[in-house]
């Protein structure tokens, strides 16, 4: 079989991963087209070699190098389809960047995907984790995912009950090796309510007298202000974004640690409470630590830093750390976010 006509060897992925940590790929193709990414499996598959698809790079670890093939997925394209006086649907190639996207969006009239803005990665990889932010979530929107199943050796087509979406989790995370995905479609309307009750975006807003005025650019430039006050950007300070999940307790859970600690950041829910995983790794004093190769972040406690040429073996030791700690004064288990590769 023959291999994918732009193959590389030996190929640095340090400037492909928004943490910036040192890797090499033994085999690296870019694909544009579906058919591309097929043939690109195909030959990895008869060469007995596993592949990493990589997006943007803004949801891995790299600990070691990659001894298979790396395929980068840069299918494009926006596509507007059953549009009405209410809203449409927005089919999008898994290559288009995702900031980008909630600005053509937001900018077009359309409402949805506003708090999403500033999120890095491309729109392939925001399915995997259901990116959310400021009280919404990919979920809300998401119509269909269509993904080239490994197991089957097809294209198929998931709606958004078969993407099993769940707090910063899908079928596409439980099941990493099974589908790529090559396509998404999202359900936008011109008429549903802006999501405002978050925290931060309220007092962002708190001065402005008529708020059913805003448009769904507003609350993404909102979005963009927020963030930027509070997230370092991955271009000036390699990081990719929360790197723990807000660990999820029950109710029980929560009364307990409540009683210990009054002051204890969460968000209760029906059935559970969700705790800031920022305040439990604040609280532990390591907000702003640094070492002579990765930290902390001195404004976001979820954000760990590789600010002197850190290797992704640096990033999980400081981890572990952190989630020691945490464990150890609240008896809490924090979670990474990102996908670690170990090679």
């Amino acid at each position: 079989m023959d291999p994918p006509s732009n193959l590389g060897k030996e190929i640095a992925l340090k400037s492909m991963n928004t943490l910036r940590l040192p890797s090499t790929a033994r085999f690296f193709a870019e694909v544009t087209d579906e058919q591309a990414l097929v043939k690109a499996l195909n030959w990895a598959d008869a060469q007995g070699l596993e592949t990493l698809i990589v997006g943007g790079g803004s949801n891995l670890v790299l600990v070691a190098d990659f001894d298979g093939l790396v395929i980068h997925l840069a299918i494009k394209g926006r596509q507007w389809e059953n549009v009405s006086e209410d809203g449409a649907t927005l089919v999008l190639g898994a290559g288009e960047h995702w900031h980008d996207v909630v600005l053509y969006v937001a900018g077009s009239g359309y409402r949805g995907i506003e708090n999403l803005a500033l999120i890095p990665g491309t729109c392939g990889a925001a399915p995997v984790q259901n990116i959310g932010a400021y009280g919404v979530e990919l979920k809300d929107t998401l119509v269909s995912v269509k993904a080239w199943d490994c197991e089957q050796q097809k294209m198929i087509i998931l709606d958004n009950a078969a993407c099993q979406f769940a707090y910063r989790d899908s079928l596409f995370k439980r099941l990493p090796r099974r589908y790529l995905i090559v396509q998404i479609k999202l359900r936008l309307s011109r008429t549903l309510p802006l999501s405002l009750g978050y925290g931060d975006l309220m007092q962002y807003f708190s001065d402005l007298p008529d708020k059913a005025a805003l448009t769904p650019l507003d609350v993404a430039e909102g979005v963009m202000a927020v963030r930027r006050r509070k997230l370092p950007d991955p271009e000036q300070i390699p990081n990719v974004g929360s790197f723990f999940k807000n660990p999820v307790v029950s109710m029980a859970e929560w009364e307990q640690l409540k009683a210990k600690f009054p002051d204890i950041a969460a968000y209760p829910g029906d059935s559970s409470v969700k705790l800031a995983a920022a305040w439990l790794i604040d609280q532990c004093g390591w907000k702003g630590y640094r070492n002579n190769k990765v930290g902390v972040h001195n404004h976001q406690a979820l954000v760990l830093i590789n600010h002197s040429n850190g290797t992704g073996k640096d990033i999980l030791a400081l981890a572990g750390r952190i989630r020691a700690d945490v464990a150890d004064v609240f008896g809490v288990e924090l979670e990474i976010e990102p996908r670690i590769i170990s090679g």
